[in-house]
């Protein structure tokens, strides 16, 4: 399915969907049975093939691709779910976060190794108790004692919590009666710390996804964890969250184009009724509409990624391809499912997987009604 990938990006990308197609895709079903040796092994030839944590800044030991390349190296590696943690780049976001906003001791201690995937880290700000819709009301809290911060609270969907060597955790700091969005802070929070205790995994839609639930016991942590300015949680929060978005549509366009390839490949060789199932006219208008659903959200998110790499927060263009790409990355995969019939129902395919995390896309990160709101708000306010 062709589209412009510049010149300068082409050759890498191409080496990276080498990769993903002969390496990584075969490795699923070892990977999702947790076959820990099976991923290192990965990451060892990503290494050895240049194509290690591409996106990273070069400074910190990455590949040192800039922001807009690497969105187009970032579709192909989107294929499997597993492609981020095969090439080094599930840290990204906490890598930039970590270089521009935290002390330079902990830049030292974790920036190298987290590149290098040494380590892992982790992010907490969804609670289990309020609307993560709403962040505002998130009732986890740090109080300053001296010069530490005493953390108490409870999250969940912390991703990667019970490999990680830290988490990054969303709290209150500020008094009641502070405006509500300069009421947060963001501190590092070593998992090692004495009262922090992962409560339990949670499955999502049956797959065990490393999400946790984490309480914190009066954490105590020194003061100069803390991440930014006190009180700047949700600016830090938008300066990760507005290219990390970015990040997920790309990766589900490459999960949409695999499931239509695949949807194609079958209607290509199944037959019934004594002719090819891509004979048919209902089978042909999954084509279409997925075609078309591809092509569109894809242009829509290079749109938005041009326009962060050109400076701007572009917060419509992201707020509408969250929506889209989500919606878009659903209907494909649930086409695929419905072409291959029962044989989608099954792990014979990687289609019933990625059907699952196609449904978490529409909540994280932001459930679709909020960005819809927040989006039209916008559009109307500059057009009224």
């Amino acid at each position: 399915m062709p589209f412009p990938v510049p010149d300068r990006v082409r050759d890498v990308r191409d080496a990276v969907h080498a990769f993903m197609t002969e390496r990584v895709e075969p490795a699923e079903p070892a990977l999702n049975a947790g076959d820990r040796e099976e991923l290192r092994r990965l990451q060892r030839e990503a290494k050895d093939a240049g194509l290690w944590a591409l996106g990273h800044p070069a400074e910190l030991g990455g590949g040192g691709l800039p922001f807009l390349d690497y969105v187009y190296v970032n579709e192909v590696q989107g294929r499997s779910e597993w492609g981020q943690l095969a090439l080094g780049t599930f840290t990204l976001q906490d890598s930039l976060m970590l270089h521009k906003y935290a002390s330079p001791s902990w830049r030292e201690r974790y920036l190298a190794p987290m590149v290098a995937g040494e380590v892992w880290p982790s992010f907490a700000m969804t609670e289990p108790d309020f609307a993560g819709s709403d962040p505002t009301r998130l009732q986890t809290k740090a109080v300053l004692d001296g010069d530490h911060w005493v953390i108490s609270g409870r999250k969940w969907f912390t991703t990667g919590a019970a490999d990680a060597a830290y988490t990054t955790v969303m709290c209150r700091t500020e008094p009641e009666g502070t405006a509500p969005h300069r009421s947060f802070s963001m501190i590092v929070v070593p998992t090692d710390t004495p009262g922090y205790r992962i409560v339990r995994e949670t499955p999502v839609l049956g797959i065990n996804g490393g999400h946790y639930e984490v309480a914190y016991d009066d954490v105590r942590v020194p003061a100069e964890n803390l991440l930014g300015p006190r009180g700047h949680g949700f600016v830090i929060a938008q300066d990760r969250l507005g290219p990390g978005r970015i990040f997920h549509c790309m990766r589900w366009l490459g999960q949409a184009q695999r499931a239509f390839e695949l949807m194609c490949a079958r209607l290509g060789t199944r037959v019934a009724f004594g002719e090819p199932l891509g004979a048919k006219q209902l089978m042909q208008q999954h084509v279409f509409d997925s075609y078309t659903e591809i092509q569109a959200s894809r242009l829509l998110t290079l749109q938005a990624a041009e326009q962060i790499d050109a400076g701007d927060q572009a917060r419509i263009e992201i707020g509408a391809i969250k929506v889209v790409g989500a919606r878009m990355l659903h209907n494909v995969v649930d086409r695929a499912i419905q072409v291959h019939g029962a044989m989608g129902l099954t792990d014979d395919t990687p289609l019933s997987r990625m059907y699952r995390h196609a449904r978490e896309a529409r909540l994280y990160d932001g459930p679709d009604e909020v960005h819809i709101q927040s989006t039209a708000r916008r559009i109307l306010h500059k057009m009224t």
